[in-house]
């Protein structure tokens, strides 16, 4: 993005900026971290290179949750040594993450898992754990001296990227499916600011038209092919494992769409490991929506063959039948020794419901994991009393139109909680609620 005199003197600004490269995944190019990172001219992804820090004290992060200083309250700047370097100067942050682990006795009886608990991506600032990516994606665009922002995006990252773009004073541009996101995200994203271009075809399309933009029109690009995103991912890791005491469970459980977080995850748990912080990895277990289900398909050939499909699930976050990240995620079920599994969406629907009834909440896509759980537990998979950590995603509030369908509509489902008409009057009361509530 910058060049000649105008580059050098950016260098000079940004400082550590000028330490961290980009390495393309597939034919080994190195480019200075001075641009937005979209894809190689090879096709492939970049993954961001920087120097490991001297030595890195665990206490410190305990240390920093103490205190009221910007970068420390941030769940995803409090663990800026295992990050890339960059100028606190640029960064922009709500600060994000800070998320918490809840255990319930009705979801370990419904899973069959003792040992469950499950991480709330949902309670980062827009209600998806998409903040963690964009904090370190909007830092880095400020860095390089962008102008504009843009994502395809099924919802949750048009939300996160309309927020983050706003705070940091850019310009935004969000690609959506036209008719396919809930209202709830749409609303955030309108309410932020973005500028919102409506595509007459699926997520695939809206993702192959807003890399083509960003290419001609100069837009800095948001999606999980920026490489940023991933590393402020990686932070839900770094976070549940601090939550542990650094001991990890013997599973991580989470939904797979575009296969950000599985990516980030897998480079999360390789990173602690080269690093020296842990000496045995968790095994991730990735669960896709029946209808959008490619890299399972992958799975079962033994990752021989991956095809596209053309994706439909109640749960829209993952509604993606291309993800970007696949080679990625690839690799880190290999790393892990991970499975990938599938729900179907009634069974997404009434694991939502049970995660609902527990005062937790989730959105659909959420609910993907704590179904999993549960099929991987009756398969044998995961074992009874395995430690296990399910990620939820999003927000309760993300798709509220899900929740009224499935509590209202005929037939009954078997956790529906209708609502009642009755006259205005106590007999009337009386006849529904009998002693008590």
């Amino acid at each position: 993005m910058l060049e000649g005199e105008e580059r050098l003197g950016r260098a000079a600004l940004v400082g550590d900026l000028a330490r961290i490269e980009l390495e393309c995944e597939c034919c080994g190019t190195r480019l200075d971290a001075f641009r937005s990172p979209g894809r190689c001219a090879c096709g492939g992804l970049f993954r961001v290179v920087f120097p490991r820090p001297e030595s890195v004290d665990l206490r410190v992060f305990d240390r920093r949750l103490g205190t009221w200083e910007p970068l420390d309250r941030s769940g995803v700047w409090r663990y800026r040594e295992f990050l890339p370097p960059l100028s606190a100067h640029f960064v922009i942050t709500r600060p994000e993450g800070n998320t918490n682990l809840y255990r319930h006795p009705r979801l370990s009886s419904w899973t069959g898992c003792q040992e469950l608990v499950v991480k709330h991506e949902g309670e980062n600032p827009t209600g998806s754990f998409k903040d963690r990516g964009m904090t370190v994606a909007i830092s880095h665009a400020r860095a390089v001296g962008a102008r504009a922002v843009a994502c395809a995006s099924t919802g949750n990252t048009a939300a996160s990227v309309a927020a983050y773009a706003a705070l940091a004073e850019l310009g935004s541009v969000v690609f959506l499916p036209a008719g396919k996101i809930a209202a709830g995200k749409l609303g955030q994203a309108l309410a932020y600011g973005a500028r919102i271009v409506q595509i007459d075809g699926d997520f695939d399309a809206a993702m192959r038209l807003v890399e083509a933009a960003s290419d001609e029109l100069g837009l800095y690009l948001l999606n999980s092919v920026n490489p940023f995103r991933l590393e402020g991912q990686k932070t839900i890791v770094f976070e549940l494992l601090h939550q542990l005491a650094w001991e990890p469970p013997d599973w991580i459980v989470l939904p797979g769409g575009n296969l950000g977080n599985t990516a980030a995850f897998g480079a999360a748990l390789d990173q602690l490991q080269r690093w020296g912080v842990l000496a045995r990895l968790p095994r991730l277990a990735v669960i896709q929506a029946e209808g959008a289900a490619p890299f399972y398909a992958a799975y079962r050939t033994g990752f021989r063959d991956f095809h596209p499909v053309q994706a439909e699930t109640v749960a829209t976050a993952i509604r993606i039948g291309n993800p970007v990240s696949y080679e990625r995620a690839k690799r880190a079920i290999e790393l892990t020794d991970g499975v990938v599994a599938v729900v179907s969406d009634t069974e997404i629907l009434e694991a939502k419901a049970v995660v609902d009834r527990c005062g937790i909440g989730c959105e659909p896509a959420s609910a993907a994991a704590v179904a999993g759980v549960r099929k991987l537990v009756a398969e044998g998979t995961i074992g009874a009393d395995d430690r296990v950590v399910a990620i939820l995603t999003g927000h309760v509030l993300k798709d509220p139109e899900t929740i009224l369908r499935y509590h209202t509509a005929e037939p009954v489902r078997s956790l529906a909680n209708r609502p009642v008409t009755v006259p205005a009057s106590l007999d009337a009361l009386r006849g529904v609620l009998g002693d008590g509530a």
